[in-house]
């Protein structure tokens, strides 16, 4: 298949499908369909990369932890912001 006619022929409707095949939100034989639409549609295949990258990046940043030194000067600055708006 070389186009998304069979999945709403739609920017937008691809895009929900690729989030819910990636979700695994779909029946096995939804997963089966959009598994073989990807092998034979680049443009929906390249999305398919781009949404795995950019959720692959939003795992792994929101597993690190910031060093407690940055923590500590983030509120301290917070706490200065705070109180010269108090005295203002």
């Amino acid at each position: 298949m070389s186009d998304c006619r069979d999945l709403g022929d739609c920017e937008d409707s691809r895009i929900e499908r690729l989030y819910e095949y990636l979700d695994g939100a779909l029946s096995r034989a939804d997963l089966e369909e959009i598994r073989d639409h990807l092998d034979g549609c680049r443009e929906c295949a390249e999305e398919y990369d781009l949404e795995c990258l950019i959720r692959t990046v939003v795992k792994r940043s929101c597993t690190e932890v910031a060093p407690d030194a940055l923590k500590a000067s983030i509120l301290s600055r917070i706490t200065a912001i705070k109180s010269a708006e108090h005295t203002a």
